[in-house]
């Protein structure tokens, strides 16, 4: 693992965070928004905010899959779990996502729903063909990152004339809603939410690349960094952020080059166009109604469409007004500043969807001990 441990280096990372000492203005803040929840767990599991200069805020952003999904689909996918015909698949972080009335998939599942978690889409294919008498249905969920192996999935079930399969379809854009954050007037109108870059999410540009990001410099004078997961990836990235903010610049940079090309994966890309199309509108958990920001199913792979086949209607269902996922999602709120976060919620008992998610900001503050900062937890 000499590999890994190069990115991980703590001689580098302290020499790396005398220089963003050294670059940073001090008479003026620096707000830059991790937009993928694996870097925000990733500042929390090293240490970097303890490393970076006061003046420099890193805001949380919606990249969280699981995280932004609002509680209507979740119960949409409830509902299909309980239909006696159906087994549901899904990934594992969903299974605990509460919908409404704290009814999730876990807890239909003990009451003896059929619902399997998976790791891959492939498996569904396993439990299709050895179940022929069930429909079997995927809660497919993710950003651009995910898209492509739900699109194989049903290739290859339309391939091999599968009929019981079908896929409740959820997947989300990830540059939608980072024009939905800077268009919305808790971004531009609030001094406390003055992004002045973005770290740019590395699996979902491995897919995408770099270019799609280009957009929202030159229209919203933000600078992109696309990092890598690790330590190193993360202050570099930070570091570059500085220097273009300090210099006036606002361009699109990759620090993750071992992975991340400025065209992306053209056969991953073609594989999505094929199988998907775009959605005129999507809710998003905390953004609201996001327009283009979300895919369907085309209409020649119909048959495949959960929706379609179980005439799912989704309805707007408001979360638990206490909880703060909203607001965290959006950056205008962090975990701490919710009054549930670390006694009402907490991991063995989620509220909210920031708590349920291995990628969810709660979920990180609470995992690396940041629950302890809260006056709840100094007290205990």
């Amino acid at each position: 693992m000499k590999y890994i441990s190069e990115f991980r280096s703590g001689k580098i990372a302290q020499v790396l965070a005398r220089q963003i000492h050294a670059a940073v203005y001090p008479d003026r803040t620096y707000s830059f928004m991790e937009f993928c929840g694996g870097h925000t767990h990733a500042i929390f599991r090293y240490g970097l905010s303890d490393l970076l200069p006061s003046n420099i805020r890193m805001v949380h952003g919606p990249g969280c899959p699981v995280c932004v999904l609002p509680m209507g689909r979740i119960d949409d996918a409830v509902a299909l779990a309980q239909r006696p015909e159906v087994i549901l698949c899904s990934y594992g972080d969903t299974m605990r996502v509460p919908g409404t009335d704290r009814l999730s998939l876990l807890k239909v599942k003990a009451a003896g729903a059929a619902v399997k978690m998976i790791y891959s889409p492939s498996e569904v294919l396993t439990i299709a063909r050895a179940n022929p008498g069930r429909q079997v249905v995927f809660f497919a969920i993710g950003f651009e990152t995910t898209t492509p192996a739900t699109a194989l999935l049903i290739r290859k079930a339309a391939q091999e004339g599968l009929v019981n399969l079908s896929v409740f379809c959820n997947h989300v854009l990830t540059p939608a809603a980072i024009q939905n954050i800077l268009q919305s007037p808790e971004v531009r109108g609030l001094p406390r939410l003055q992004l002045d870059g973005f770290v740019g999410p590395a699996h979902v540009s491995t897919v995408i690349g770099s270019r799609p990001y280009e957009y929202f410099a030159r229209e919203f004078q933000r600078p992109v960094v696309i990092a890598g997961f690790e330590p190193l990836d993360l202050l570099q990235a930070i570091m570059m952020l500085v220097r273009q903010c300090n210099e006036r610049r606002a361009v699109v940079e990759v620090q993750f080059t071992r992975a991340v090309t400025r065209e992306g994966n053209l056969k991953a890309q073609e594989l999505v166009a094929e199988i998907f199309e775009l959605r005129r509108t999507f809710e998003w958990r905390g953004l609201g109604m996001v327009p283009y920001s979300a895919l369907r199913i085309k209409a020649p792979y119909a048959s495949f469409d959960a929706e379609r086949r179980f005439s799912v209607t989704t309805r707007s269902v408001f979360d638990n007004p206490a909880c703060a996922c909203g607001a965290i999602l959006r950056g205008v709120k962090r975990p701490l500043d919710c009054k549930l976060f670390g006694t009402v919620c907490h991991p063995e008992n989620p509220v909210g969807s920031c708590m349920v998610s291995a990628e969810g900001a709660c979920a990180a503050y609470y995992t690396y001990g940041r629950f302890k900062d809260s006056p709840v937890g100094a007290a205990t």
